[in-house]
């Protein structure tokens, strides 16, 4: 067991730079400056509704490269930021900004700037989290979509939303050595996957460890809005997406919740795909992602 994990480290270390060069194809690295920050983000060909996409803990922009690069970018005009310490944005100077309220308000500030108010706001686990944070100041939003996020009350019933894995620690873990990186990003997808998590792992290395630790450190109940009640006031339309294979999130949690302006009364659910539902199941992520704003916009 020790020496496959090896070798899987071993590989995954060895192809990263060619993975991400080739997931970087046809991206244009562009960069917008908030408060003292100058965040990167790539920007798809395409014309339509604006779509704003948030990425998870210790992930990137780089992450909705297939769907930057694929039908739904050349449809839409889809913009995917690298978070504050994330991918190639700069860092929080103030540390204690890496919270759901900082990052939301990098992100509304960074779509006022790029003429984004009007987009459809995605988050993916942490990036849903945010774009909840967020939606008091986005009152121009046609619509929110998160997946990988249960919205947390508070206090935060982790127990019930979260499923038991140990890889969750490496999350709010400012330092993480290879082996657990390589756990960590195996976490995203469904067990047993045979996905390729090497952009993953070069992510979650290349982000301010100061993010992780800092981010476990501010929720606390004076540290983010009550997601729970967000969900049960907003006015715009959201959908929930969640892999049904998810090694993460506990997908029984979402019942509980009261979502008046639910997409369909339903989280949809995609049956082949883990926690990150955008990458493993692609086309039926954008298929969905499609059929919400033809139907809301």
């Amino acid at each position: 067991m020790k020496l496959s994990k090896q070798v899987r480290i071993i590989a995954v270390l060895a192809i990263i730079l060619s993975l991400t060069l080739v997931l970087a194809q046809n991206l244009e690295k562009h960069s917008v400056s908030v408060t003292g920050l100058d965040l990167n983000y790539y920007e798809s060909s395409g014309t339509g509704q604006n779509i704003f996409l948030v990425h998870g803990n210790s992930a990137s922009g780089l992450t909705f490269s297939k769907q930057l690069n694929g039908e739904l970018g050349k449809k839409y005009h889809i913009i995917a930021i690298d978070l504050p310490g994330h991918g190639d944005s700069s860092a929080f100077m103030d540390s204690t900004n890496y919270s759901l309220p900082g990052y939301a308000k990098a992100i509304s500030e960074a779509a006022k700037k790029l003429t984004m108010e009007d987009a459809y706001f995605v988050g993916w686990s942490l990036g849903g989290h945010i774009v909840l944070e967020a939606v008091a100041m986005l009152p121009k939003a046609k619509g929110f979509v998160i997946y990988g996020t249960p919205p947390l009350g508070i206090p935060a019933d982790f127990a019930t939303a979260f499923l038991p894995n140990p890889a969750m620690a490496a999350a709010f873990n400012p330092e993480l050595s290879d082996a657990e990186a390589v756990a960590f990003a195996d976490a995203f997808f469904a067990p047993g996957s045979m996905e390729d998590v090497s952009p993953f792992f070069s992510d979650i290395m290349k982000t301010d460890g100061n993010a992780r630790a800092n981010l476990g450190a501010s929720i606390n109940p004076d540290g983010y809005t009550d997601e729970i009640e967000i969900v049960a006031n907003m006015t715009q339309p959201l959908m929930i997406i969640h892999g049904v294979k998810e090694q993460l999130v506990n997908g029984a949690y979402f019942r509980k919740l009261e979502m008046p302006t639910l997409w369909n009364n339903r989280v949809e659910f995609v049956w082949n795909a883990g926690h990150a539902v955008h990458w493993e199941t692609a086309d039926e992520f954008s298929a969905l992602l499609d059929e919400f704003i033809s139907d809301t916009k």
